[in-house]
C-alpha cells in the first residue's frame, strides 16, 4: 500500500472519531510544513466538518503557534507604504479571520505583511443563529452570516494592547462595526476610533457587510456623508490622527459608485484616507454548487469573487485618479490574482478564504509569485505598479 494510501486511511478512521482527531493530524501536517499534505489530505476532511467549528480551531491552532513559521526573507521589491503606513509586503489578512484579536502573534508568524482585526463592535455580541457559514468547495468559495459576532471593544482592545508591547511596529488595523441593536449606529463607529487610537494603526469602517440588517444603507445618499463627517471628526480629535479606510460592497451599481467618489473627495469632509474594495457577495451568479448551498443567505466570498473585486478596483482607481489609497481584497489565490489587483489600483491586497482551501503555505506562495511578476514586468517595487493598467494605457 502506497504511502499516500496510508495516510489518507488514517485520516478516514480519525474522521469517525470526531473533528477533533482529524484536526489534531492536520495541525502535524501543518505545523511540519507540508503544505501539498494540507491540500491533499486535509482540505477534504474539513470540508466533511462543520466550517464554524473548523475556524475556531484555526483560530486555536495559529494563536498556540501550531503553524510552522514562513521561512522565506521577504523581497525587497514587496516592501511598500500605504500612505505613512509601512509594510514589509503588501499581504494581509482581511477581517473575519481573527474577529477578536486572539491569535495576533500567531498570524505574525506566517509572514504576512499586517493583519487587520474584526469586524469588532462596542458591546460583545453572538452574531446571527447557528449554522450561519457555509463552505462551496466546487466553487472555492464560503458563505457566511455571521452577523459581527465578537467579544467587544474592551476585551479586544486589552489583546491588542498587549501584542503591542512586544510588537510595537507591527501594523495592525482595527475593522469597526456596529451593535445590531444599536440606537445609534454611526456612534458606533466613533465610539470605536476612540476606543482604539492608542493601539491601532487604521481604522477600516466597515459599511458593507450583508449580515447586519439595513447596514449597506450607510453606504448611500446623506447617510454616507453624515457617517463620514461625525466619524472623521472623531478621528481628528485623537491625539494620534490615523488613517480611517471604508470598506465597500462589490455589488454597487455606477450611480452608487459616483456617489460614494464625490462624497469621500468631497471639500466639506475630511477626506478618508482609503478604501477596502471589497466586502463579501451577495450575488450568486455562474457558481456550480448545489442550489441547497447556492440558496443560503449571506455573503459569498472566495474565489468567484476575483473578477468582480478587480474590475471594481478599476472603477474607483479610475475616478479618484489615485488620490486615495486602495487594498484589494477577493478571490486572491495566487501572485497573478494579487498582481491584477495592484496593476488595477490597488496599493495592498488581503487574504482570507484561500487559506481555508490552501492552507497557511499560500502566504509565501502568493507573495513569492508576486515578487516573480514583478521582476517579469520591469517594475522595481509594488509602488510603481499600482493602477500600471492605465498608466500604460492598457485601459
Amino acid at each position: 500500500m502506497s504511502t499516500n494510501s496510508i495516510l489518507w486511511k488514517k485520516l478516514r478512521t480519525m474522521a469517525t472519531l470526531g473533528v477533533g482527531g482529524a484536526v489534531t493530524f492536520a495541525g502535524i501536517g501543518v505545523w511540519t510544513g507540508n503544505d501539498k499534505f494540507f491540500e491533499t489530505f486535509i482540505v477534504p476532511i474539513l470540508n466533511r466538518a462543520d466550517p464554524e467549528v473548523t475556524h475556531r480551531l484555526a483560530i486555536g491552532i495559529t494563536k498556540y503557534h501550531l503553524t510552522r513559521a514562513a521561512t522565506s526573507d521577504n523581497s525587497t521589491n514587496l516592501k511598500t507604504k500605504i500612505g505613512e503606513l509601512e509594510l514589509s509586503n503588501p499581504v494581509g489578512i482581511a477581517a473575519g479571520f481573527d474577529k477578536s484579536g486572539e491569535c495576533l502573534s500567531g498570524l505574525v508568524r506566517l509572514g504576512l505583511g499586517w493583519v487587520e482585526v474584526g469586524s469588532v463592535t462596542p458591546l460583545p455580541q453572538e452574531g446571527n443563529p447557528k449554522p450561519r457559514v457555509f463552505r462551496l468547495p466546487q466553487d472555492l468559495a464560503v458563505i457566511n452570516r455571521y452577523g459581527f459576532n465578537n467579544d467587544g471593544h474592551e476585551k479586544v482592545h486589552s489583546r491588542i494592547l498587549l501584542f503591542k508591547q512586544t510588537n510595537p511596529e507591527y501594523p495592525v488595523g482595527i475593522n469597526l462595526g456596529a451593535n445590531k441593536d444599536s440606537p445609534d449606529r454611526i456612534g458606533d463607529y466613533c465610539k470605536g476610533v476612540e476606543n482604539f487610537s492608542d493601539v491601532a494603526d487604521y481604522f477600516v469602517i466597515n459599511i458593507s457587510s450583508p449580515n447586519t440588517p439595513n447596514l449597506r444603507d450607510l453606504q448611500k445618499s446623506e447617510s454616507l456623508n453624515n457617517l463620514l463627517q461625525r466619524v472623521l471628526e472623531s478621528r481628528d480629535k485623537q491625539e494620534k490622527k490615523l488613517p480611517v479606510f471604508l470598506k465597500v460592497a462589490p455589488d454597487l451599481t455606477d450611480a452608487e459608485i459616483n456617489f460614494i467618489c464625490k462624497a469621500i473627495l468631497s471639500k466639506n469632509i475630511s477626506k478618508v484616507d482609503g478604501l477596502i474594495i471589497s466586502n463579501t457577495t451577495v450575488s450568486r451568479d455562474l457558481l456550480k454548487s448545489p442550489d441547497n448551498l447556492r440558496s443560503e443567505v449571506g455573503g459569498l466570498s472566495g474565489k468567484p469573487l476575483g473578477t468582480m473585486s478587480t474590475e471594481l478596483i478599476e472603477k474607483f482607481y479610475k475616478q479618484l485618479k489615485g488620490e486615495v489609497k486602495i487594498i484589494g481584497v477577493g478571490g486572491i489565490w495566487n501572485g497573478k490574482d494579487a498582481y491584477e489587483k495592484i496593476c488595477a489600483g490597488a496599493n495592498a491586497v488581503q487574504i482570507y478564504t484561500a487559506l481555508t482551501y490552501r492552507g497557511p503555505g499560500i502566504i509565501s506562495k502568493v507573495k513569492t509569485e508576486l515578487s516573480s511578476l514583478l521582476m517579469e514586468n520591469g517594475f522595481d517595487s509594488i509602488e510603481q505598479a499600482v493602477g500600471s493598467n492605465f498608466k500604460n494605457g492598457k485601459k
